[in-house]
């Protein structure tokens, strides 16, 4: 098993769970208020934070992968559909990226040239930056009375069959 094998699960949840969210979103037919409703310590609206989850991402794979991603740049996502497509383009991107050679150690350069990290912090701050605003979106719904879905790792594993029940053996406690 190489580096590439134990990324995947992480890396497919993180996209999974984000487009799983804007899915629900979407089914939802929230109000243009209600995409707009903050909440205490939360990045901004719905609309807006899954927004700069997209983005982010969108921004630290075009690094990782040393190319660039239109929407990364691109104005701000008017709607959700919009996102929608623009976490499936990174989630391919993610895929791509999986079946080459990952050099954790590898350098990039930020901030204006004044910082080096390496891609493996890259890869760590996709996925949890992504968890903790996708958790303030799901926060915001809760107090609209809507009830989030659930994106845990455990659901992504129903739905992928990365996980299943065994055959009841006959035996009883």
């Amino acid at each position: 098993m190489g580096l590439n094998d134990l990324l995947y699960d992480p890396i497919r949840h993180n996209n999974w769970a984000t487009g799983s969210l804007i899915e629900f979103c979407r089914a939802q037919n929230l109000t243009a208020e209600q995409l707009e409703i903050t909440g205490v310590g939360t990045f901004g609206g719905i609309l807006a934070t899954l927004d700069h989850i997209v983005r982010c991402d969108g921004s630290y794979l075009r690094r990782i992968i040393d190319r660039p991603l239109d929407f990364v740049d691109a104005e701000p996502a008017a709607d959700l559909e919009s996102l929608g497509h623009w976490n499936s383009e990174a989630g391919a991107l993610w895929e791509v990226f999986l079946t080459q050679p990952i050099d954790v150690e590898r350098v990039i350069i930020v901030d204006n040239n004044t910082r080096g990290t390496r891609v493996g912090i890259f890869i760590a701050q996709a996925i949890n930056h992504a968890n903790h605003h996708r958790e303030q979106v799901c926060a915001i719904l809760t107090g609209l009375g809507i009830e989030p879905p659930d994106i845990q790792a455990w659901e992504y594993a129903w739905e992928s069959e990365r996980i299943w029940d065994l055959p009841a053996t006959g035996v009883t406690g």
